[in-house]
């Protein structure tokens, strides 16, 4: 299973890494860590030595109830960064973490290879056919509702069938446009209470039916850390605990904050083959 990111194939038979940059303000773990243009280069270092193989640029906090900005303050924010970090680091496969088309196009034009839509695709209708244009992979995430409501009453029948339904649904209209180098994200804690993540979590394998690579984001998120009584700050380990159960069943993909820690449960879960 590979992708094909500005020529260069990511072959996923081993998982990879996707180093989170948040440079948002109000971020749930990271917010306002990167302030300028030398900690998020110095930032984007650290995690590429550490071995990722993607750094995920995002300026729109997505985080419960987090406050909505304008695509103008979005553009404003993430431009100049993945300019920033293409000049310096010119073989970093950049990812960014957007909803917003005009953003895609203006951030693949300045350097960034993936496209990470927390709505996939329901927020923007010319989404899809942005990137079929661009021809650069991008990641379908599942949300129900937006990140200013959706944990107040998230409901499902049955949730493994409903996002499967989902995918599929996306898939194909992404397919009818020929644009094949997709991935998947369940969405963990968007729009899911804690016994969804964890349905999720335990049947990520039925997942690959899809025959995408999927992508696992659990790193210190409300699922790990409320159940155990810490702050995300303290759910480092919690976090190498999902990324491990998630990786055993069939995760290609974790979008982490800590990459050394990711790397090292990955190296772990290959010697098992």
């Amino acid at each position: 299973m590979t992708i094909n990111c500005r020529g260069k194939l990511i072959d996923f038979s081993s998982p990879k890494v996707m180093g989170i940059l948040n440079i948002t303000p109000d971020s749930f773990y990271d917010g306002g860590y990167y302030k300028n243009e030398k900690e998020v280069l110095n930032q984007t270092e650290k995690m590429l030595l550490e071995g990722a193989s993607f750094i995920d640029v995002g300026a729109y906090s997505s985080k419960p109830g987090a406050a909505h900005i304008s695509e103008k303050e979005e553009l404003n924010r993430i431009i100049p960064v993945i300019k920033s970090i293409s000049k310096h680091f010119p073989k970093a496969i950049i990812s960014v973490d957007t909803f917003r088309g005009i953003v895609a196009k203006q951030t693949v034009d300045n350097g960034a290879a993936i496209i990470n839509d927390i709505s996939g695709g329901s927020f923007d209708k010319e989404m899809f056919n942005i990137v079929a244009d661009l021809k650069v992979p991008y990641i379908l995430m599942h949300m129900q509702g937006k990140p200013q409501d959706m944990q107040i009453n998230p409901t499902y029948s049955d949730i493994i069938t409903e996002l499967i339904s989902f995918f599929s649904e996306q898939l194909y209209k992404l397919h009818q446009l020929k644009h094949n180098d997709v991935i998947i994200d369940v969405g963990f804690g968007f729009g899911k209470t804690l016994e969804h993540n964890y349905q999720l979590l335990k049947n990520l394998a039925l997942f690959k039916n899809l025959d995408v690579p999927i992508l696992a984001g659990v790193s210190r998120k409300s699922m790990l850390y409320k159940p155990l009584n810490l702050s995300p700050k303290e759910a480092l380990n919690a976090t190498t605990s999902a990324n491990t159960i998630a990786l055993l069943n069939g995760a290609n993909i974790l979008r982490v904050h800590d990459v050394k820690e990711a790397v090292e449960a990955i190296n772990i879960v290959n010697l098992l083959n």
